[in-house]
């Protein structure tokens, strides 16, 4: 007797014996039924190949057979599924093509070791000779490198390189445990982030091409979605993967596809034993694609830290970590801190949960997370410490030598990310370097053209340089992109610098029903009408700015506006009404904050309380650049000039010469620029040296994009009309008393340095 052998055909850790009928995981038989198994040995005998529906039938259902055969094919594919741990929308073996048929993926080996894949996948009813003609012939075209310079540029599209880009789609969860949804594409995001190679997509990239497709921003990016967004967004591939749970063991599987024509690029698969260790499974797979991808193995090893450490061993406190930066990239701030501070309830050493906290919370809030993020960096990668380390002396520390530093190594490390520039941007704005501030913006633009608050540096950073028309055209390119750049205040101030008041009234209307930019928008109108001595309405602006802030939940920006209008008050000679402003104990860690309050102050002429809360800062901000080389040093120097001591003032002023041009506020509302230059002036006014004091004054009125609508910005007419006065250049003085007289010809009468400036222009008749 002859006895058949068995056709075993393997395909990733399954094997199918033919003659059997049986299907085995791991040499463990699992359960199927013979429709579908019969339907699985057709696939299996034509890896690669489109097999239709038609000729599913004429081999499975017999045409005596009365079934509804579309019913029980459907059903059929789906227990195969089922059998493997496979999914439809995110498939790793048997691919369905829509109104065609279906087509096995994955790579299958025969019992002799061969290996039967797409290029080379016969079709099953082929008589032998047949098969071997068509063999024969493609080894000929093989040979003549037709079907071979196919096969090189395959093997060439498995390689990115250095100015490729991907898009992170979704993982298709087929365990039923929610926890999966996010977090595990949120983990495959960090890892891959790692690397210094790989550039991915950012999530304000994918949400603006959302917008641009007509699809909410929650849709979940399935496959079709996910392709359609790399294709917009000019990228080279699909990234995304699938977690199923087959028995007690947990099956990842990563894919990148080629998002133009769909094909497979390369990908990686692993498994973990239990939950508890899915993450590192997830590294080794994602460390995998990372080589396949084309990365050196080099940097692969050198930038690899475990997920567990780069981010948390708890999935849920991951999960709350990943709605959080859904959340801000969406502009929902307020979900994305609820979510942050979830992810640090869940695991308190989880670092980069407290850096998002620090991200979307008030000064105060800010200062205590980056605190916490910095004490726990050694627990994150080394892109991620790099950040929290640079973001330290911008929340806490205050030291920007320090901060370029370590901007500028970032820059080099991850050449691709453009947090590094935007922050390096940040600090040189800061220390008014803003050339070359504009410069690492549209460098950081150019690695991340999505990011909205990036054309919002753009904008502002070309008005303090003079320049309002470049400022305006790149407002409008945003616009043009459909970004959301936040920039109707910086806009506002463009119009103020062009004396455009029908703008500047459009402007304030846009905000005024926007959360988060009314409070600031009547903020800056306070600063206007103060500009044009309308100090009663610069009072009520205040006042209402600063209601609309509290109501909005930021106490200590809204007694940011209070010291603000005090110190207004206090320039223009009514220092009562600004002590009763400012009175209130401010908190000493607030640096912007408590600024504020002394410089009112000591315009005040409550020197004590003024010298008490310059102390304050010292001992609170020891490293910080702004305070020591601009807040202390112009509050020293005012402090001195109330003691009648103008050297000791100038001598007190030297120290900020290097910084004076720079933005010391950090935050949107930038009010107290060029301070330590106007009260050089005071200084140089007091020791009555007129052309010094003029020159002083001169650079701030020559400085109209960084002064603006602040009250030294008219003030600086009338001061130099005083300086003209001591050169003894009446005609000069004269202009210069006319200019302020002429900005403030509707003020408030009853202004006292309004008042002042007449009987001084008077005398002059």
């Amino acid at each position: 007797m002859r006895t058949e052998p068995s056709e075993i055909l393997r395909f990733g850790v399954f094997e199918v014996d033919a003659r059997a009928g049986e299907l085995r995981k791991q040499g463990k038989r699992i359960k199927v039924q013979e429709q579908p198994f019969q339907v699985l040995t057709v696939l299996l005998r034509r890896p690669g190949e489109v097999v239709t529906r038609e000729e599913l039938r004429n081999q499975n259902w017999p045409p005596d057979t009365f079934v509804d055969f579309d019913n029980s094919l459907n059903t059929a594919i789906n227990k195969l599924r089922e059998a493997l741990g496979d999914s439809a929308d995110n498939p790793r073996f048997i691919e369905t093509l829509p109104r065609r048929g279906y087509r096995f993926i994955a790579a299958v080996t025969g019992v002799d070791g061969t290996t039967r894949e797409a290029a080379t996948g016969v079709s099953a009813v082929s008589p032998p000779r047949s098969r071997k003609i068509v063999v024969t012939v493609a080894v000929v075209l093989l040979a003549a490198g037709i079907a071979g310079g196919l096969v090189w540029r395959a093997r060439q599209a498995r390689h990115l390189t250095e100015k490729d880009t991907i898009v992170l789609g979704e993982f298709a969860n087929s365990t039923g445990d929610p926890v999966f949804d996010g977090t595990l594409r949120e983990g495959l995001s960090v890892q891959l982030q790692q690397s210094p190679f790989l550039s991915l997509v950012s999530e304000e990239g994918i949400h603006q091409t959302l917008r641009m497709m007509g699809q909410p921003l929650n849709v979940r990016l399935a496959p079709e979605i996910s392709r359609e967004v790399c294709q917009r967004t000019n990228s080279t591939a699909v990234l995304d993967g699938s977690i199923a749970l087959i028995g007690t063991r947990y099956d990842l599987i990563l894919k990148a596809t080629n998002c133009v024509n769909g094909d497979l690029l390369t990908s990686t698969e692993a498994q973990a034993s239990d939950k508890s260790r899915v993450l590192d499974a997830l590294n080794t797979a994602a460390s995998e694609m990372r080589t396949k991808l084309g990365e050196s193995l080099s940097t692969v090893q050198k930038y690899n830290i475990p997920l567990e450490q780069a981010t948390t061993p708890s999935l849920e406190a991951l999960q709350a970590y990943s709605l959080g930066s859904k959340a801000d990239a969406a502009g929902d701030i307020a979900a994305g801190l609820a979510f942050f501070e979830r992810a640090t309830q869940i695991d308190p050493n989880f670092a980069m949960a407290y850096l998002g906290v620090a991200g979307d919370s008030e000064p105060g809030l800010a200062l205590e997370n980056a605190r916490k993020a910095f004490a726990l960096r050694d627990r994150v990668s080394a892109r991620e410490k790099l950040i929290i380390e640079e973001e330290y002396p911008f929340f806490v520390s205050g030291d920007l030598t320090k901060a370029l530093q370590i901007c500028e190594l970032g820059a080099r490390t991850y050449p691709r990310s453009s947090i590094f520039h935007e922050d390096l941007a940040l600090g040189l704005n800061f220390l008014g370097q803003y050339e070359l501030a504009l410069k690492e913006n549209l460098k950081a633009l150019g690695l991340a053209p999505y990011r909205g608050v990036l054309y919002r540096g753009i904008v502002h950073t070309n008005l303090f340089l003079n320049r309002p028309d470049n400022a305006e055209a790149s407002a409008k390119e945003a616009h043009a992109k459909g970004l959301e750049a936040n920039v109707t205040d910086v806009l506002y101030l463009i119009a103020f610098y062009r004396q455009d008041a029908a703008e500047m009234a459009r402007q304030a209307a846009r905000a005024r029903d926007v959360a988060g930019e009314k409070d600031l928008m009547m903020a800056l109108q306070a600063d206007t009408a103060a500009y044009s001595g309308n100090l009663r309405e610069a009072r009520e602006f205040s006042r209402r700015a600063a209601d609309f802030a509290e109501q909005a939940g930021g106490k200590e920006l809204a007694a940011t506006y209070r010291a603000i209008s005090a110190l207004r008050e206090a320039l223009f000679g009514n220092p009562a009404i600004a002590q009763q402003i400012v009175a209130p104990k401010v908190r000493s860690s607030m640096r912007d904050l408590d600024y504020a309050a002394a410089l009112a102050f000591v315009y005040a002429r409550d020197a004590k309380r003024a010298e008490t809360l310059a102390d304050g800062l010292g001992k609170a901000f020891p490293e910080d650049t702004i305070a020591r080389f601009n807040y202390l040093p112009t509050l020293h120097a005012k402090a001195a000039l109330l003691r009648a001591n103008p050297q000791e003032a100038l001598h007190s002023l030297e120290a900020a010469a290097p910084y004076e041009l720079g933005l010391p506020a950090n935050s949107l509302y930038n009010w107290p620029n060029l301070y330590p230059v106007y009260v050089r002036g005071e200084a140089y006014l007091a020791a009555h040296q007129g052309r010094e004091a003029a020159a002083e004054f001169q650079k701030i009125l020559d400085h109209r994009g960084l002064v603006l609508n602040e009250p030294i910005g008219v003030l600086a007419h009338l001061q130099l009309g005083r300086a003209y006065v001591l050169q003894g250049d009446t005609p000069k003085a004269r202009a210069a008393y006319q200019d302020f007289l002429a900005l403030w010809r509707d003020a408030d009468p009853d202004i006292p340095i309004l008042q002042q400036a007449k009987a001084e222009y008077a005398k002059l008749r």
